[in-house]
C-alpha cells in the first residue's frame, strides 16, 4: 500500500509540474544537426526592435524555451550563428517545434490552436510556392533573354504569370480568414491586406467584425482597427480631419486655418524623387489660381529640418508647410493612412474630400473645376 501511495503522490508531482499558468508557455524544440551549446532563442517584435522573451540551449538536438506572454504574438526562433528565423505564434500552451536545418521552410510548429492553424495555412501555402518555384526556375533565363532583348512584351507577359502566383497566394490567405475567425493568423493577414491595400477598407472591414472577440484585444487588432477608423475619416466625399504641426519657423500650423476655395493637402519630402520632379507643375499652378482661391499645405516626411528647409526654398514652394520631422512616423501621415509619396487630398470650400492622389493636368483640371475658373 505504501509503495501503491508513494507512485500516486510521484504521479500528482509530475502532473503538477506540467500545468502552465494561463499566461505562460513552454517550447519544446528539436534542432537535428545543430552542435550542442548553441544557444536558441525566443524574440518578438516591438516599436524599437526585437525583443528576447527566453534564450536556451541546444543540447544532444533539442532544446526548451519557456516563460511568460500576455497576449498572443508572432514570434521568431533563432539559433545563434544559423541562418534560423522561425516564425510561430507565442501563446500559452505547450508548443512543440520540429526544426529542419537543411530545410528551415519545411520545419513543423504545432501544439496550441494558434500554432496548429499557422501550419496549416503554411502547408497550403508551400503548394503555390512550390509550383512559383518550378516556373521560376523554367522562366529565369527566359526573362533575362527578354529584358537583353528590349522585348518589353514579353518581360511583361512573363512578370504577368509571376502575379498570377502572388494572386494564387492571396486567395489561400482569403480562404483561411474566412475559414478561420478565431484564428490570430487570421488578424496578421488581414492587417497586411490593408496595408498593401489588396483589399478595401470595406472589405477588411467586413472580415475583422467577423473575427472572434478574443482577438480583437490584440496589438495588430488593435492596429487595424486604427487603422479603419483613419480611413473611414478620410474617404471621398467625407470632411478632411484637421492636423496641426509646427512650420519650419517652428510657428504652428492647422489645417483649418489654411483652407481656401480648394486646397490641396500634399505629402512629400525633400528625399522623394517623384515629389520633387512634380513640384514645377505644382508651383506653376499654384502661382497661377492662388488668387482665384487656391491653397496647399504640404506635409514633409522628413527628418532633417535642414534638407526640408532646403527643398521648399530650392523648389520656390510659397505656400504653407508643416511637419513633425519623424519621416514614416509623422502622426499626419498616419491619420490620412498615407502609405507612399507623392500623396495628395484636395479639398472642396467646406474643406470635404473630393479627390485623391491627382498629378499633372488632371489635379490642375480639378481645381479649376471646383474653382468655377476656365
Amino acid at each position: 500500500m505504501k509503495k501503491i501511495t508513494l507512485i500516486v503522490a510521484a504521479a500528482l508531482t509530475t502532473f503538477a509540474c506540467n500545468q502552465l499558468k494561463d499566461n505562460e508557455f513552454i517550447i519544446n524544440g528539436e534542432a537535428s544537426g545543430i552542435e550542442n551549446g548553441k544557444k536558441v532563442f525566443i524574440e518578438v517584435q516591438t516599436e524599437t526592435g526585437f525583443t528576447v522573451k527566453d534564450t536556451g540551449v541546444v543540447e544532444n538536438g533539442k532544446f526548451e524555451l519557456k516563460g511568460e506572454t500576455n497576449e498572443i504574438d508572432l514570434a521568431f526562433i533563432r539559433i545563434e550563428n544559423e541562418n534560423i528565423n522561425l516564425p510561430l505564434i507565442l501563446e500559452n500552451g505547450k508548443i512543440n517545434v520540429l526544426i529542419k536545418t537543411d530545410t528551415v521552410q519545411n520545419s513543423i510548429v504545432s501544439g496550441t490552436l494558434n500554432n496548429d492553424k499557422f501550419q496549416s495555412y503554411n502547408d497550403q501555402s508551400k503548394i503555390v510556392a512550390r509550383k512559383f518555384g518550378k516556373f521560376q526556375k523554367a522562366n529565369a533565363e527566359k526573362i533575362k533573354a527578354a529584358k537583353i532583348a528590349n522585348d518589353t512584351a514579353r518581360v511583361n507577359q512573363i512578370m504577368k504569370e509571376y502575379n498570377s502566383f502572388q494572386e494564387d497566394m492571396n486567395k489561400v490567405s482569403v480562404k483561411f480568414i474566412k475559414e478561420n475567425k478565431n484564428a490570430y493568423l487570421s488578424v496578421l493577414l488581414l492587417e497586411n491586406f490593408l496595408m498593401r491595400q489588396y483589399l478595401t477598407p470595406e472589405e477588411v472591414k467586413g472580415y475583422y467584425e467577423k473575427l472572434d472577440k478574443s482577438l480583437l484585444e490584440t496589438k495588430s487588432a488593435k492596429n487595424i482597427k486604427k487603422v479603419l477608423d483613419s480611413m473611414t475619416g478620410n474617404t471621398l466625399g467625407k470632411p478632411a480631419p484637421n492636423f496641426s504641426a509646427p512650420s519650419p519657423e517652428g510657428k504652428t500650423i492647422s489645417l483649418k486655418e489654411s483652407l481656401g476655395k480648394v486646397t490641396i493637402i500634399d505629402f512629400w519630402a525633400s528625399w522623394c524623387g517623384p515629389c520633387r520632379a512634380e513640384n514645377p507643375n505644382v508651383v506653376a499652378m499654384y502661382n497661377e489660381l492662388h488668387d482665384k482661391g487656391l491653397n496647399i499645405i504640404g506635409v514633409s516626411l522628413d527628418k532633417d529640418a535642414t534638407k526640408w528647409k532646403e527643398a521648399i526654398a530650392k523648389d520656390k514652394l510659397t505656400w504653407a508647410h508643416v511637419s513633425n520631422l519623424k519621416f514614416w512616423d509623422e502622426p499626419i501621415a498616419k491619420q490620412y493612412n498615407v502609405q507612399s509619396i507623392p500623396a495628395t487630398f484636395i479639398l472642396d470650400a467646406k474643406g470635404n474630400i473630393v479627390a485623391k492622389d491627382l498629378r499633372g493636368d488632371a489635379l490642375k483640371a480639378k481645381v479649376k473645376e471646383l474653382l468655377g475658373v476656365k
